[in-house]
């Protein structure tokens, strides 16, 4: 019976300052994020509404309304992560610019050999596309989009074939990119890309 006791005795510590650690920890995670910065708002403001901006002022003669809703929906989701949450490693030029124009590529190409079935070349070229990514080490989440609006855009933008992937997606990103260059550097606290090396092929997990 003492021997149970003192057992109990230690398991109920051990979960007491397991407890009050977690609770620490939930405690500084929920500061940290309810932080008010109100410079780093600032100019996430202003790099998106730039990037954004000028991707709608160059496109607005070359599409309709609706396909730039949807290509703004696919640079928009881009924004968040390289305006917003430049530290990522999805936001980093290698992701965002290959992560576009493997997408729009693979897309395309499922529309081509799948043009009838808007469910099936849909699915597929998601899914191939996010492969894709993985291989290439260009994983950017919002590629999945680009892959998708090439194969559920209006005919205005299915017809564009393989121009696609150099307008208005390569163009697309490259404004966002300069935009973010420019942007993420103008301030001390924040520093855009993270890695001078980029462009080279690094191991890094996803997961």
């Amino acid at each position: 019976m003492v021997f149970f006791n003192t057992f109990y005795g230690i398991i109920i510590f051990v979960l007491r300052k397991h407890l009050r650690k977690q609770a620490r920890i939930a405690r500084y995670v929920i500061y940290k994020e309810t932080l008010i910065d109100f410079k780093d708002h600032f100019w996430t403001f202003v790099g998106s509404f730039t990037g954004i901006g000028l991707i709608g002022f160059l496109n607005q003669k070359s599409f309709t309304p609706v396909d730039n809703l949807f290509l703004i929906g696919s640079f928009g989701a881009s924004s968040v992560l390289i305006y917003g949450i430049v530290n990522s490693p999805l936001a980093q030029p290698r992701n965002l610019v290959g992560g576009h124009v493997i997408c729009a590529l693979v897309g395309v190409t499922v529309h081509y050999i799948i043009p009838n079935e808007i469910w099936l070349s849909s699915a597929f070229a998601v899914s191939l596309s996010i492969v894709m990514m993985q291989i290439t080490k260009t994983l950017h989440p919002p590629g999945g989009a680009t892959a998708l609006i090439a194969n559920i855009g209006s005919e205005k933008v299915t017809s564009l074939g393989y121009l696609y992937v150099l307008s208005p997606v390569l163009s697309g990103v490259i404004i966002l990119l300069l935009v973010a260059l420019v942007v993420n550097n103008m301030t001390s606290h924040r520093k855009y890309p993270i890695n001078k090396h980029w462009y080279k092929v690094h191991k890094r997990r996803y997961r």
